[in-house]
């Protein structure tokens, strides 16, 4: 599964580049196709102690979303890219965030995580700054320089 927006041809050895790539990489290895399927049962994931409590019920959906002051964004299942670009998935129009700055991957089974893509001056998840793919809960925030951005989530019934 590549994603076309993670890939750049300018830069090709500088170390930015590199970290970027081994960032992107990381990413890509986290998105399999299994971890998107939601390959663990939904016991398996609820016993692992590692996801957030906002479970939907069988015959509901959750839908994540950000909010970035009054503007709110949705997230998809897989990967839901932030930065400047116009073809992320959340746009922040803000010339310290970086062109591809974080990216939030949803899984199936209804956990998200956020990972840093190499991004130049980090990315904080409630204050602290993450090193790796970091669990994310609704209700926490994201801290893109001096944006701050927030993980929502809303149960609804499936035939909505």
């Amino acid at each position: 599964m590549v994603d076309r927006r993670f890939e750049s041809l300018h830069l090709e050895e500088l170390p930015r580049r590199l970290e970027f790539r081994a960032a992107r990489a990381k990413l890509h290895s986290s998105c399999s196709e299994e971890t998107l399927a939601g390959e663990l049962g939904l016991l398996d994931v609820l016993e692992s102690g590692d996801l957030p409590v906002v479970v939907p019920e069988a015959d509901s959906r959750l839908t994540f979303w950000v909010q970035d002051g009054a503007d709110r964004h949705p997230l998809v299942i897989g990967v839901n890219s932030i930065g400047r670009l116009p073809d992320n998935t959340v746009v922040l129009k803000d010339n310290h965030v970086s062109r591809r700055h974080c990216a939030i991957v949803v899984h199936r089974d209804g956990h998200c995580e956020v990972h840093d893509i190499a991004s130049k001056n980090g990315t904080l998840l409630n204050g602290d700054k993450i090193t790796g793919p970091t669990v994310v809960h609704p209700g926490d925030t994201l801290s893109l320089c001096n944006r701050r951005i927030k993980l929502l989530a809303i149960i609804a019934p499936k035939d909505e």
